[in-house]
């Protein structure tokens, strides 16, 4: 997927830095998953995450600045802001059609330590969702360990599809759906794993629309993709699945320690939203395919 060379993106809300306070993080291959992991499966998997220096603090309120669709195609600042855009754009919408109102989130793209509405947060965390300050936080070098040490084949579409994700449990905030569910649990039908399924499924819900997502003067943001491009975001969701990553540390596939879902799963999730919109992403359903 690329975007529009004529698209612009004026006054980037995505940040750079952090916020503060505490709760708990929902989102991607966190450190403390990773460590869970490990001591489950008797294999170190925290090298996994992307190396950090815990004297460096995120730098709060420095915004991305304008960038154009030409620009975001190379820019990987460029390109989270121009995606920031159209997720944005297709919420605003969809969300209100779900019965739910909506809240743009804050962004920031973070690196080292910083302070979040869920606690003192760092690179090494991955991409997350902070419920308590609707913020989604970004280091761009865990797409390198996205690539370089889970396999996948990367691209701008996987890129996207990550934020996609990190977006689908701030609908899931803004919907109560995070409301009296239990988060501590495991196993493939543990309310966790439904939790980012339904994520996934809301992210294909958008990746179907973003074609369609436009700028503040009516430009579309994205080119239509290909179906290597779609490809590259089903290969990011099966890379993240929790038996590729028990099996690509030499560890055996134990089912009852998942926490976001198989291989199988996320892909399919993805889909069931990117065939049939948000209103079928009901992963909480009695005899949902998970």
């Amino acid at each position: 997927m690329t975007f529009n060379k004529d698209a612009r993106v004026e006054r980037s809300r995505v940040r750079r830095g952090g916020g503060a306070g505490t709760g708990v993080a929902v989102g991607g291959g966190t450190l403390l998953v990773l460590f869970l992991l490990s001591q489950l499966l008797g294999v170190d998997l925290t090298g996994l995450a992307p190396a950090t220096d815990p004297g460096v603090q995120g730098d709060d309120g420095d915004t991305v600045g304008s960038c154009t669709g030409e620009q975001a195609n190379t820019d990987i600042d460029c390109r989270m802001s121009l995606t920031y855009e159209s997720l944005d754009d297709y919420w605003y919408t969809a969300l209100p059609q779900l019965g739910a109102g909506y809240v743009s989130p804050e962004m920031y793209l973070a690196s080292g330590t910083w302070q979040t509405g869920c606690g003192t947060a760092s690179s090494a965390m991955g991409p997350f969702y902070c419920p308590p300050d609707q913020s989604i936080y970004v280091d761009t070098s865990f797409f390198e360990v996205l690539t370089g040490q889970l396999g996948a084949e990367g691209g701008p579409l996987a890129e996207m599809y990550v934020v996609a994700h990190e977006w689908g449990h701030h609908i899931q905030n803004l919907s109560g759906t995070m409301d009296g569910i239990n988060r501590t649990d495991t196993g493939p039908t543990s309310d966790g794993v439904r939790l980012e399924l339904q994520a996934d499924c809301f992210a294909g819900a958008w990746a179907q629309n973003a074609q369609s997502t436009e700028d503040a003067d009516g430009t579309t943001l994205l080119e239509p993709f290909t179906q290597d491009q779609l490809a590259s975001a089903m290969d990011a969701a099966a890379t993240v699945g929790d038996d590729h990553i028990q099996s690509s540390q030499g560890g055996s596939v134990n089912p009852e320690q998942w926490t976001h879902g198989s291989s199988e799963s996320r892909q399919q999730w993805f889909l069931t939203g990117y065939e049939n919109g948000p209103s079928a992403c009901d992963t909480f359903a009695s005899g949902a395919d998970l």
